[in-house]
């Protein structure tokens, strides 16, 4: 038989040149158009969930919030290893599965175990967030943002509000994460000194700020030939109206916040920065969804 084929190729030899050239320029033009990634994949298909607890210690995380996670999440089908790690603020549980489980199915079973867990965990604890799908060599772009005569706050600002939605918009792109600049904030100093003149305590203080920035419902007014809708506006605009909320009221006269405390914009308290050539700048790093051409 392979005498048989030797002979016919001979014989057509110019069908088989044909036929190579067709073949490589094929083959040449499909490379171009294969996305890159990593085949096959060198790690099992696994799911991680973060959980930020703000002011807690690591040990308090490990104990109120990575076990319980821990606890919901094993004997999940698939499982085979459920790996963590507890930091200031933070808890991250890895729940790995077997090779022939399905990434998506395996999400989905975790979001099941989750919710049950909820409402095991403290009081003002963020609920716990399943990461991105991302591949194995999820980076595709990185690129740092400067400025000279604008703040890196308002950068930081139209990164996280203008820029990150438009890159997430991009097929393929599974997340964009920023890091580094300034976090705007509304920032409400107390002062104990003027606490205790007016005899105020700091948690009249906290749902003062806290109600000073809530639309209400008031239903409908309705009409013969119409329908009104009824709703008290109380959304901030301006840090100064955050000001003038009032607190409480002493003989008739409101005792409003900026009485007791110096509202100002300011910045969050930072947990690392970034920079480019020895300058302060801000970071932003594009990861790309697995088997996706970008």
């Amino acid at each position: 038989m392979l005498n048989a084929i030797l002979k016919w190729s001979i014989v057509r030899r110019w069908i088989v040149v044909i036929g190579a050239i067709v073949v490589t320029v094929w083959g040449s033009y499909n490379l171009t158009q294969m996305p890159l990634d990593v085949f096959p994949d060198f790690a099992p298909p696994q799911v991680e969930i973060q959980t930020e607890a703000p002011g807690l210690a690591p040990e308090e995380v490990e104990s109120l919030i990575t076990l319980p996670i821990e606890s919901a999440v094993n004997g999940t089908p698939g499982v085979e290893t459920v790996r963590s790690s507890s930091a200031v603020g933070i808890s991250v549980v890895k729940v790995i599965f077997n090779w022939a489980t399905d990434v998506y199915q395996a999400r989905q079973l975790v979001t099941e175990r989750l919710q049950q867990v909820q409402q095991k965990l403290p009081e003002g604890i963020e609920n716990p967030q399943i990461s991105p799908i991302s591949s194995p060599i999820a980076t595709v772009l990185q690129y740092a943002l400067t400025a000279e005569t604008t703040s890196l706050m308002e950068v930081r600002r139209l990164v996280d509000r203008d820029i990150t939605n438009r890159l997430l918009a991009v097929p393929g792109v599974s997340q964009v994460i920023a890091y580094g600049g300034d976090v705007r904030q509304y920032q409400v100093l107390v002062d104990p000194v003027k606490l205790k003149a007016f005899n105020i305590t700091l948690d009249e203080v906290t749902i003062a700020a806290k109600g000073a920035n809530v639309n209400a419902a008031g239903g409908f007014l309705i009409n013969p030939d119409q329908e009104i809708i009824i709703r008290g506006v109380g959304r901030i605009d301006s840090i100064e109206q955050l000001a003038q909320s009032a607190v409480t009221a002493r003989n008739g006269t409101p005792v409003l916040l900026k009485d007791v405390a110096d509202v100002q914009i300011g910045a969050a308290l930072k947990r690392g920065d970034a920079s480019l050539n020895g300058q302060p700048a801000i970071v932003v790093l594009v990861n790309k969804q697995p088997q996706y051409d970008i």
